[in-house]
């Protein structure tokens, strides 16, 4: 475990043990892994798929697309519908994520012990991420199965601070 790098990071995770309900995880773990089942990416994907969108700006059309799934979700939250999250009844913070590992601010976790957990990266377009991890420590813990969006969208976060580190290191000499 000595050759784990972690980067300072603060993300929110909710959590629960894979014993608690593995099906329903897994159900949610599927269906956070198509964001785009919503009617408007199937709209957009069929749009493409006819090459009524050759014309149009590729980055505008994402801002729209990503502008509508917003108003869907303020929308929803406005009118009390359910998210159709399962209940995690874990919750604590990250301070620190590698590429596989990341590490919490208190120690929460049962070593040995499989969870399945979900949090929100800071990044765009903002969404989900669902993820198994299992406990190495009270405080550290390995992800063992995630989406390879998410994996990449995680490393990508995991750079960009990284980076961010490394400026604020160099302004400070």
């Amino acid at each position: 475990m000595s050759d784990v790098r972690l980067i300072d990071a603060v993300l929110s995770l909710r959590f629960d043990n894979v014993s608690t309900d593995p099906q329903e995880f897994e159900r949610e773990y599927s269906r956070l892994s198509h964001n785009e089942e919503d009617a408007i990416g199937q709209w957009l994907r069929t749009a493409k798929a006819k090459g009524e969108t050759s014309q149009s700006d590729p980055v505008l059309i994402h801002l729209l697309v990503e502008l509508y799934r917003k108003m869907d979700r303020l929308e929803n939250i406005l009118l009390h519908s359910d998210s159709g999250r399962v209940a995690l009844l874990s919750g604590g913070e990250i301070s620190r994520i590698g590429f596989e590992h990341f590490e919490l601010s208190a120690p929460l976790l049962t070593p040995g012990e499989r969870y399945y957990g979900r949090l929100e990266l800071p990044v765009h377009p903002r969404r989900e991420s669902a993820f198994y991890f299992e406990a190495l420590t009270p405080v550290l813990a390995k992800i063992i199965r995630i989406h390879p969006r998410d994996e990449s969208e995680w490393g990508a976060y995991m750079m960009a601070r990284e980076r961010m580190m490394i400026r604020h290191l160099k302004g400070n000499e």
